[in-house]
């Protein structure tokens, strides 16, 4: 079971949609659709998540569970997913059991998937080649934001397909944006995960900094919160950090997994990351320390 908050949703006419993907992410994010009034079908991996996520939203307009991608979206207007990588979106997208073997022409496969932007565009040309439309639209918020139905999705694709999913996709979100075409959402992503890595790192120095000089932190951070250093960062993190605790959040493997991602990309363009490469480095060392799961703020552990 899982904390999903309240929250108002707009009124929008009840579709059919798919859910692929139960993780700490995709878990609240199809509650959030369920409780919004869609009928809602959901596929995960192991069977047994999908039959707890029916159980605990039973009243919310009968949701079911299906044992293929393929099955889950055959009924779907729109399917949307949220996997770990690029293997594990092909695993749900293509072959016999995939989702677009299921789907309906003129369906549209909406990809929360923190993924390349090249699996984003090969996916896109794989849907369009069989009738159907695809949208990269990674998420930021964390597990927080998702149960809380506030996360921020970047989407890339065809205007016509992002504005059949946005309206439903604000059940869980509280901006849902197009910012360009076919893997435009995941290069966003990266760009969203090249800041938090540099806020992170130059977060933690100064807390590590200030508690070196003898500072009261928790005061010396709600003075700078008022001024030009605030953040998200700064005013969601910085106390747990003065605190060493870091049991909770976006794990540190996903963070790697997530500058992977960049670096690749920035090999790709030509973008000079200097910061980002050594800070990616610095989350290895965490890992070495054994806090592949603490959260990313936990890069301030390096310094103590």
């Amino acid at each position: 079971m899982t904390n999903i908050a309240n929250k108002t949703y707009e009124a929008t006419p009840a579709r059919h949609v798919a859910f692929l993907g139960l993780g700490v992410m995709g878990y609240p994010m199809a509650g959030h659709l369920a409780r919004a009034g869609h009928q809602v079908t959901v596929y995960n991996r192991t069977a047994s998540k999908s039959i707890a996520w029916c159980a605990e939203f039973a009243g919310a307009n009968s949701p079911k569970h299906a044992e293929t991608p393929r099955l889950a979206a055959q009924q779907a207007d729109l399917i949307f997913c949220c996997v770990g990588n690029d293997d594990d979106l092909r695993s749900v997208t293509l072959g016999a059991d995939g989702a677009f073997a299921g789907m309906q022409p003129g369906a549209v496969f909406v990809d929360h998937t923190t993924a390349s932007a090249s699996v984003a565009r090969e996916l896109y040309t794989a849907a369009k080649n069989l009738g159907l439309r695809f949208v990269d639209a990674p998420v930021s918020g964390g597990q927080a934001g998702a149960q809380n139905g506030q996360l921020t999705v970047m989407c890339g694709g065809d205007q016509a397909a992002f504005d059949a999913a946005q309206p439903v996709g604000m059940a869980f979100s509280k901006a849902f944006t197009r910012v360009g075409e076919s893997g435009a959402g995941q290069l966003a992503k990266m760009v969203n995960q090249i800041c938090i890595a540099g806020l992170v790192q130059g977060l933690s120095e100064a807390i590590a900094f200030g508690q070196q000089a003898g500072l009261d932190m928790n005061q010396v951070l709600e003075v700078i919160g008022k001024g030009a250093a605030q953040s998200w960062q700064l005013d969601n993190r910085g106390k747990t950090m003065v605190a060493d605790k870091f049991d909770f959040g976006f794990a540190v493997d996903w963070m790697r997994k997530d500058l992977g991602l960049v670096l690749d990309e920035a090999k790709r363009n030509g973008a000079r990351l200097p910061v980002t490469a050594l800070v990616d480095q610095f989350y290895a060392d965490v890992q070495h320390m054994g806090g592949q799961r603490w959260d990313t703020s936990s890069l301030i552990k390096r310094l103590r």
